[in-house]
């Protein structure tokens, strides 16, 4: 797949609008449980289901988009997308104009999530295995580097506009509407223009279902990818839990309120994206870093970033301590990702996009809300647990064989689909079902 064409293009749109949409999100929701006066706690709590709910869908969106094909999976993620921040709108309205009370309003919010938490895995997923049907091995860490940095655009972008949505009428709730809109844009260019075709189904010559990616997780050749992948998305997903209302807490020592902190907020988090994009667009294209080197940069980075939030206090110093852990993950994500998928075939790319997605579920089920808990308790407590999570990390690459010298060297495996191969929407055989 050439990097510059129209339909990478699209897939990269698709990555950017979610990140967008989801970090926009983020970057009020600490505002709005201040508003419900809902505990901190609480409000990380109630939305682990959502996160229970993409760690289950995951694998389920995976052999779909082998069977039925990754257009077809990327639209159903994307409807799911737009009818979740729709909804998550709407309830956030009703709570914040006293139409409903808060707690059912905020429960009506979770519920929208758990919508985003069944369907949202499945746009990313089909397009890592749209672009992963598409490159050969030499070409796929640069791929899957540039795919990522979509979110990493994406986390520039939602923070850095979601403050100009927060308008008279709408309120907090406004990002939600805008990007809700946005997705609508894009459901219609991937429908529109994704390259796509009829799914070709032949049956299996044994007659039973297809079971490529089964107990893929505990392969020796990627168990240790995902045991790394865990620390270091957990250690981000408290990072971005505890962000909002630590920025809150910060600023109300000065004097300023939750409500009027959404810029400060939207700054920080605007700091970590250009971070990120700083590794993902610059360091790792100049540097042609490979998978082991990513990953060792990436757990060391973060774990630099979070010391310095425990001994720099104040708003700047949460500014400064989030950037670092923000390049630390630009580089950790696409090593451990690019990593997992090279060490693996073509017919398991499907099963590999489903299990890095299951990782970003996972990280989001639990970590976040003990996250908050522990800053509820202390405020250096979650910066101490994610400094021990990213050594234990950083220690995995450099005892694990695997992760120390990286995916093995396939010279002679071309995969290049002929001109005989289907389009990337429609893989193959894939057996009854």
């Amino acid at each position: 797949m050439n990097l510059r064409s129209p339909a990478f293009a699209i897939l990269f749109s698709v990555s950017l609008i979610a990140a967008a949409g989801n970090m926009a999100l983020q970057s009020v929701l600490p505002a709005i449980g201040r508003e419900f006066r809902l505990s901190d706690t609480l409000v990380a709590g109630a939305f682990a289901i959502s996160a229970l709910m993409w760690t289950v869908a995951s694998p389920f969106w995976a052999r779909l988009s082998d069977r039925l094909g990754r257009k077809r999976v990327i639209m159903i993620g994307l409807s799911g997308f737009v009818l979740s921040m729709t909804g998550f709108g709407l309830a956030a309205t009703s709570g914040l104009e006293h139409w409903l009370g808060a707690g059912l309003a905020f429960t009506l919010m979770a519920v929208a999530r758990t919508i985003y938490g069944v369907f949202g895995s499945a746009a990313p997923i089909a397009s890592q295995a749209y672009v992963a049907d598409r490159t050969t091995p030499e070409q796929r860490t640069q791929a899957m580097s540039l795919l990522a940095s979509a979110q990493g655009l994406g986390t520039v972008i939602g923070p850095a506009l979601a403050p100009f949505f927060v308008l008279p009428l709408i309120g907090l709730a406004g990002p939600m509407y805008a990007f809700a809109l946005f997705g609508v844009v894009v459901l219609i260019v991937v429908w529109r223009r994704l390259p796509s075709g009829e799914v070709v189904r032949i049956p299996s010559s044994s007659g039973r279902h297809d079971t490529v990616g089964k107990g893929l997780w505990k392969d020796p050749r990627v168990s240790a990818y995902l045991l790394y992948g865990l620390l270091i998305t957990g250690a981000q997903a408290i990072n971005i839990s505890v962000l909002g209302f630590h920025i809150i807490d910060e600023l109300a020592v000065t004097g300023i309120a939750a409500r009027d902190a959404q810029p400060f907020i939207g700054i920080a988090m605007l700091a970590g994206a250009a971070a990120t994009l700083m590794v993902q667009w610059g360091l790792i294209p100049l540097l042609k870093m490979q998978p082991a080197d990513l990953m060792r940069w990436g757990a060391g980075l973060a774990l630099v970033g979070n010391l310095m939030s425990i001994a720099s206090p104040g708003y700047y110093g949460v500014v400064v301590g989030y950037a670092v852990v923000s390049m630390g993950i630009g580089f950790a994500r696409p090593g451990f990702t690019a990593g997992s998928s090279l060490s693996v075939g073509r017919h398991e790319q499907g099963a590999i996009a489903g299990l890095m997605m299951s990782l970003a579920g996972l990280s989001f089920l639990g970590p976040p809300v003990i996250g908050v808990a522990l800053y509820e308790w202390s405020e250096p407590a979650p910066f101490v647990a994610n400094a021990l999570m990213l050594a234990a990390a950083a220690a995995l690459c450099l005892v694990n064989a695997r992760l120390r010298i990286g995916p093995p060297d396939l010279p002679d495996r071309d995969e290049t689909p002929s001109p005989e191969t289907p389009p990337a929407s429609q893989p193959g055989p894939e057996g009854n079902r």
